[in-house]
C-alpha cells in the first residue's frame, strides 16, 4: 500500500513534450497533401490513355518531377505519423508497441524511397 498522493504518483510521468510538435506536423502535412494530392489526380486523369514514353516525357519535366516527389515524401511522412498514433493508442505491449513503431518507420521509409527512386529514374531517362 502506497502512501503517496496521485500527484506523487504521476510525477515525472507526465508530457513527453513532443505531443504538440506531433499534432502541427501531422496537420501541416494534411494541408499539404491536399494541393499535392489534386495535382496528383489531375496529372494521373490527364495520362489516361498515354503510352508509356508518354508518362515518361511527363514524367521528366521538373516541375511535374518535383511535385511528384513532393508528393511521396508528404504522404508517407503523414501516414507514419498517423499509423504511429494509431499503434500508441491501441498496441498495449511494450516490446509489441516498440516493434509495431519500427515496423511503421521502415515501412513508412521503403514505400517513399522505392516511389523517389521510381520518379528519379524516369525523369531522368533510366
Amino acid at each position: 500500500m502506497s502512501m503517496r498522493t496521485p500527484l506523487g504518483k504521476v510525477r515525472g510521468l507526465g508530457s513527453a513534450k513532443s505531443g504538440t510538435e506531433h499534432f502541427w506536423h501531422q496537420r501541416m502535412t494534411a494541408v499539404a497533401n491536399i494541393p499535392l494530392l489534386i495535382f496528383l489526380v489531375y496529372f494521373c486523369v490527364s495520362m489516361v490513355g498515354a503510352t508509356r514514353a508518354e508518362m515518361a516525357d511527363a514524367i521528366a519535366n521538373p516541375l511535374v518531377a518535383l511535385m511528384l516527389v513532393f508528393t511521396i515524401i508528404s504522404v508517407t511522412w503523414h501516414m507514419r505519423l498517423g499509423m504511429q498514433v494509431i499503434i500508441e493508442d491501441y498496441v498495449h505491449g511494450e516490446g509489441s508497441k516498440l516493434i509495431c513503431l519500427l515496423g511503421n518507420t521502415f515501412f513508412s521509409l521503403a514505400v517513399a524511397l522505392t516511389g523517389l527512386f521510381a520518379v528519379l529514374k524516369i525523369s531522368f531517362g533510366g
